[in-house]
């Protein structure tokens, strides 16, 4: 892994498959880093012909830690922004969108596969807005349009995303755990051992409880994409899972139903997480969207060149 200067800020990230592949670009959730991307389904993308990269968000993993504005300023915003009042957000949706513009920009890659889970599809979603020149194709993942109307985390969900932050390790893993199988879904529950490991790792490469907050501010103050959605032209999957606690299902539907032409893939029994056991269809589902799209636009430059009809 390695870092490079994005709008403005150090972005780490990691870069799997061939260099002169067509590219896959992975944007993560909240408070989540680029490791919550299990390595399999990085591997099973780069198998089918893809440079796949992934990248840890500001706030979040070994990318640049934002400024802070105090903890009482901080929980302040949170009480206005969850009652709906007008807050400022240290850093909006669409900033971490221009990082990700900034990261292409670095790499020098033109235009990419767009790929967001969760938070991360939001900024996807973005992306695919203001920046459709750089987006072949759209996946958004357990993720919503940002409609108000529409359905919110479960009680209990809620109350565990929004609890104070442990300061230790330990308390920090032994919560993380816990949350993830709230969220699980019944069909692909990640192992015991899976979470395990997989929370240990992320705890001990970076924990920043501030950042996320500041995240979910910046989810919280962001307008509905609803309007804006049907201007996206890029060919889109749109993945949810039946059983997400967190981002109901509604949300996934109301994302596809507003972007033109796209795909909604419900995953029956699939909730709020990517444990290893759904990596194959993942893989699957997301590997034929980005061929297809491949496949459409070399059609679309051999009309244009006259050599079909």
């Amino acid at each position: 892994m390695t870092a490079v200067q994005a709008n403005g800020i150090a972005i780490e990230y990691e870069d799997t498959g061939p260099r002169d592949a067509p590219v896959i670009l992975l944007i993560m959730g909240l408070g989540m880093q680029l490791v919550a991307w299990p390595n399999s389904f990085c591997e099973g993308l780069a198998a089918r012909g893809f440079r796949v990269v992934r990248f840890d968000n500001r706030d979040a993993g070994l990318s640049s830690r934002m400024p802070s504005v105090g903890r009482l300023a901080t929980r302040t915003m949170m009480m206005r922004a969850f009652f709906g009042l007008p807050v400022r957000s240290p850093y909006t949706l669409d900033d971490m969108a221009a990082d990700t513009v900034g990261l292409l920009d670095a790499l020098a890659i033109s235009k990419a596969h767009v790929v967001g889970a969760s938070m991360g599809g939001m900024i996807a979603q973005i992306l695919a807005i203001e920046h459709p020149e750089r987006v072949k194709s759209l996946t958004s993942i357990m993720s919503t349009s940002g409609d108000r109307a529409l359905p919110g985390p479960k009680g209990k969900v809620l109350r565990a995303l929004i609890r104070p932050r442990p300061r230790s390790e330990s308390m920090a893993i032994r919560r993380m755990i816990e949350f993830f199988r709230l969220i699980g879904g019944s069909r692909y529950p990640p192992t015991e051992a899976e979470l395990q490991a997989k929370v240990a790792r992320s705890v001990r490469r970076s924990y920043r409880p501030d950042g996320l907050t500041r995240q979910l501010l910046a989810i919280q103050t962001a307008p509905s994409r609803v309007r804006a959605l049907r201007r996206v032209k890029a060919p889109t999957l749109v993945l949810h899972g039946s059983e997400d606690p967190l981002i109901p299902m509604a949300g996934g539907e109301n994302t596809a139903a507003n972007i033109p032409g796209s795909r909604l893939r419900i995953v029956p029994g699939m909730g709020h997480f990517l444990p290893e056991t759904l990596v194959p269809l993942l893989v699957d589902e997301i590997a034929g969207h980005c061929l297809e799209a491949e496949d459409a636009a070399q059609c679309r430059v051999a009309r244009a060149a006259g050599a079909l009809p």
